[in-house]
């Protein structure tokens, strides 16, 4: 194994330890999504999708996380409604991507900073769940 890839073996699994289920709620609260369907909205019960943070991958110069987009019951989740929220996520207050990628720079235990962070195409997995990859490349 050479230096660059114990490196990024490292990285990846210092990431994968700190995003347990636990903190991965915290840093994205499953209340989240109501609230984001009420602005939207004005009621939290016309959304399609509950979302969910998740942990992707990570090299040595970039982390993915990813924004679960599960349907919820009764409801469906179609590709023209998911494909637009990749630049809506981008500047929304109650996503506030911004915000969460300064949590996770913060979260104890992470040696790695973040330099920049984008959001990529929507990436249908199936028909009950979409994801929107969160790309933050580290300092």
């Amino acid at each position: 194994m050479t230096r660059k890839q114990e490196i990024m073996g490292k990285t990846a699994e210092m990431f994968k330890e700190l995003f347990d289920r636990e903190t991965l709620a915290r840093l994205f609260s499953a209340e989240r999504s109501n609230e984001f369907f009420d602005a939207l909205f004005g009621d939290a019960s016309e959304g399609a999708y509950d979302i969910e943070l998740a942990w992707r991958d990570a090299t040595e110069t970039e982390l993915t996380m990813e924004l679960r987009l599960n349907q919820r019951p009764n409801c469906c989740l179609v590709c023209n409604l998911t494909s637009g929220l990749p630049p809506v996520f981008t500047r929304h207050p109650i996503i506030n991507i911004g915000g969460l990628v300064k949590e996770i720079d913060a979260l104890p235990g992470n040696t790695r900073k973040s330099a920049s962070w984008s959001l990529g195409e929507t990436e249908q997995l199936n028909e009950a769940l979409h994801i929107i990859p969160l790309h933050i490349i580290l300092a």
